[in-house]
């Protein structure tokens, strides 16, 4: 009598959890270095030589904007490399190339060096994204989504932990020091993904056998409207967030506040905070009474708390306010995507969500170029009020376009996903 023979666990079985545990530190470890700048990026500016006020939070939104715009054009090169090469070695790549760039910014000697060094950054960067795509091809199905919940934590967690390391960092060892500390700890991640991660290899097509006719995205969607509006809103999003980020620090000067590095780091990591809080639970709300709903609410949310933070006159009141406006950001991004995600076929699934972060890289861009330009020439309370305005635009044109859609296809919002 024969025993039953056990099938030899697959690569992706077998190193799935110790390619999660790489993914999320090296994740984690990237974010912090791309956002603890946020807290002195204007006294560091100013240390490269640039005195006017106006001109300091311009070029504080034109260097912290610059590594989206360069990771926005070439996100779609990398994402072709890596399904031609492999997922491992762009992830290589992004830590390796980051590591370069941010200790040769703490070595930027003017603005344009560091203008060009952002740039560097985000052409080399990108490793949360690959590290998105390797963890959702690279662990079984059935695990699939609770790794991707835990990559996103360490993304979130990167997000709210920089810009105060940030705030902590610089008065104790420098700002090119911590540069130079940031780089170091980037190298750490490439040296555990070089030799620690180990990537399925991916099949490669017999001779002789036809290619599959590739699939236009949008010619198998339907119902373009849901996917369009989702786009223009992530986009908005991220231009909301991000036009004010900058100039934080220099608002912060203005009311007087002191240790101005670190209150910065506080107003900033407050948001990340209460989003992180947040995030599960909206969502959980979207899935009960919808993610229309949900995303309406919260735009509005947010634009009515943004109106305060123009006239506050202390500090605290800002990080109170701060928290309060994450909790509402906390469940957009989420929605937004699995709006995208109800409404296209699996088979493009990834290709419009992938549109979606690109839509998100756009507004990254825009945000602090517009904030640092209303900041400097027309005062900080005019950013906050017109991105109260944007944002509270944002939530009518949802509400009308929710209206047409559900008259369109004949459903209440609850049956047909809005």
């Amino acid at each position: 009598m024969t025993t039953p023979s056990h099938p030899q666990p697959s690569l992706v079985e077998e190193h799935w959890k110790r390619n999660l545990a790489v993914c999320v530190f090296g994740a984690f470890t990237t974010i912090v270095a791309m956002t603890l700048l946020l807290p002195f990026l204007p006294l560091y500016v100013e240390h490269l030589g640039v005195t006017d006020p106006a001109a300091i939070v311009q070029w504080s939104g034109v260097a912290f904007g610059a590594t989206f715009l360069s990771a926005a054009l070439t996100a779609p090169l990398w994402g072709r490399l890596g399904d031609r090469y492999g997922r491992k070695l762009m992830l290589i790549r992004a830590s390796l190339g980051m590591a370069v760039a941010m200790s040769l910014i703490g070595l930027a000697e003017d603005i344009y060096q560091l203008v060009g060094l952002r740039l560097l950054a985000g052409l080399l960067g990108g490793y949360a994204s690959g590290a998105t795509i390797l963890v959702a091809t690279q662990t079984p199905k059935a695990r699939t989504g609770w790794a991707l919940g835990m990559l996103s934590s360490g993304i979130m967690a990167g997000n709210l932990t920089g810009p105060l390391i940030g705030g902590l960092l610089p008065p104790l060892i420098g700002i090119r020091n911590t540069f130079f500390l940031a780089g170091g700890v980037i190298f750490l991640t490439f040296l555990a993904t070089l030799f620690l991660m180990k990537e399925a290899p991916r099949s490669k097509r017999q001779t002789g056998v036809a290619k599959a006719p590739a699939v236009r995205a949008w010619d198998v969607i339907t119902d373009k409207k849901p996917v369009l509006t989702m786009l223009v809103v992530a986009c908005l999003v991220m231009f909301s967030i991000m036009s004010i980020e900058p100039i934080i620090t220099v608002y912060l000067t203005q009311l007087h506040s002191e240790n101005v590095t670190l209150m910065a780091g506080l107003v900033m990591s407050a948001t990340a905070l209460a989003s992180v809080l947040s995030a599960s639970r909206i969502g959980k709300l979207a899935d009960r009474i919808g993610h229309w709903k949900v995303v309406i609410g919260c735009l509005t949310a947010a634009a009515v708390l943004l109106i305060p933070q123009a006239f506050v006159t202390h500090a605290w009141q800002l990080v109170l306010l701060r928290f309060l406006m994450g909790i509402a950001l906390g469940g957009l991004l989420p929605c937004i995507a699995a709006i995208i995600r109800h409404s296209v076929p699996d088979a493009v699934a990834g290709r419009m969500l992938g549109y979606s972060t690109s839509c998100q890289y756009i507004g990254q861009v825009l945000g602090p170029l517009s904030g640092g330009y209303l900041g400097g020439h027309f005062g900080m309370p005019v950013v906050f009020i017109v991105t109260c305005l944007l944002m509270g635009g944002c939530a009518v044109g949802m509400l009308l376009m929710r209206s047409v859609i559900s008259s369109g296809t004949g459903l209440s919002p609850k049956e047909g996903g809005i």
